[in-house]
């Protein structure tokens, strides 16, 4: 990031052309500076980079953890008011980050890869804080959505990668050398394919891991023990990515929340009768975006938007995005991508 000390005289209409910027580009990199008609010499502000001309999110085979946190870095390079924190690690060791885009008062909630062979609603979820903070920084709608009003009005808080452990595992980047991946081999019956692997990289099912009806889904769930899939653990939050999932939620104040997962392009909204009755108007919003089917009820809990809905009576969604069979194929980006980033947009909008 370069930075740049105003001289008498020099307006940021005059900086901006000095650097072969536009003016909102370079107003978004500033947002301390509250009246952009008044800078001072002397003072110092940041002029982004040309290089926001250029796309970083690249939609490809084993997208994992370190694609993603390189591009995370480079994003905050290019746009600057992106906010990168992180809110816990996993059992390995891997920070877990979350994003932050907006400055609204109204606080919105996405996440992605829960289960680790849905890798891609990482890459939908990366490409689509992209697209939103140059569309901010060019001043420039998508679609008939003002990106700036969004901005203004919101705060989206996006964790990209809940199961980072697990993602790496199912794209063959753990080191093989390590008791945990001893295990996992044990727990996956000897096998090394882990393309079925959806936990964590303990084999605990991080969706099955919330305190809402918990012991129920443990009844119902056919894995009593660390399994590829579908096992809930010993305890609701006994896993670090769980507890994180939660501890994030739980300091924020998030009017809606949405959990991308894959496959079958569907919509669940409800949870044992406690959603609020709006929910049915921004699900029925969703699906005029997306084409998406719509599904109140599923004999499920226990998962993160169960207990969302349970805890705050607010409105929550798990998206199935795609069809076929997990993983999904890259070559599906691009028709998912087509279908959900109106979710993504009327998600913070409604």
């Amino acid at each position: 990031m370069t930075r740049h000390t105003v001289k008498k005289g020099e307006t940021l209409y005059i900086i901006a052309k000095k650097y072969g910027i536009d003016l909102s580009s370079l107003v978004s990199a500033n947002p301390t500076i509250k009246n952009p008609g008044m800078i001072m010499p002397g003072q110092v502000i940041n002029i982004p980079s040309t290089a926001a001309q250029r796309t970083i999110v690249i939609p490809r085979e084993s997208y994992g953890y370190n694609e993603m946190q390189n591009d995370l870095n480079n994003l905050q390079e290019i746009y600057p008011f992106i906010q990168i924190t992180s809110i816990g690690s996993t059992v390995m060791g891997r920070s877990i980050p979350a994003v932050k885009l907006g400055h609204g008062n109204k606080e919105v909630h996405y996440n992605g890869s829960f289960h680790a062979n849905e890798w891609i609603t990482t890459l939908l979820l990366m490409k689509f804080i992209e697209v939103y903070a140059k569309a901010y920084a060019s001043g420039k709608k998508i679609g008939s959505f003002n990106i700036k009003s969004l901005f203004d009005s919101a705060s989206l808080w996006v964790v990209p990668m809940v199961n980072p452990d697990g993602v790496q595992l199912v794209q063959g980047k753990i080191d093989t050398n390590t008791t945990v991946y001893t295990n996992a081999v044990q727990i996956n019956r000897g096998s090394r394919d882990f393309s079925g692997w959806k936990a964590n990289i303990r084999g605990v099912d991080l969706n099955d891991q919330f305190p809402a009806y918990w012991e129920t889904e443990v009844s119902r769930r056919a894995s009593s023990s660390p399994s590829p899939r579908d096992y809930p653990g010993t305890a609701p939050l006994s896993e670090p990515e769980s507890r994180a999932m939660a501890q994030f939620t739980r300091s924020h104040n998030f009017r809606l929340v949405s959990a991308f997962h894959t496959q079958g392009e569907e919509i669940y909204w409800g949870y044992r009768g406690l959603e609020p009755s709006e929910s049915r108007q921004i699900v029925n919003r969703f699906v005029e975006v997306s084409g998406y089917e719509a599904i109140q009820y599923v004999e499920s809990d226990a998962g993160y938007k169960d207990w969302f809905i349970q805890e705050w009576r607010r409105p929550g969604f798990t998206i199935e995005c795609g069809h076929g069979i997990n993983p999904l194929p890259i070559s599906q980006f691009w028709e998912i991508w087509g279908k959900v980033i109106g979710i993504f947009l009327m998600g913070i909008y409604v």
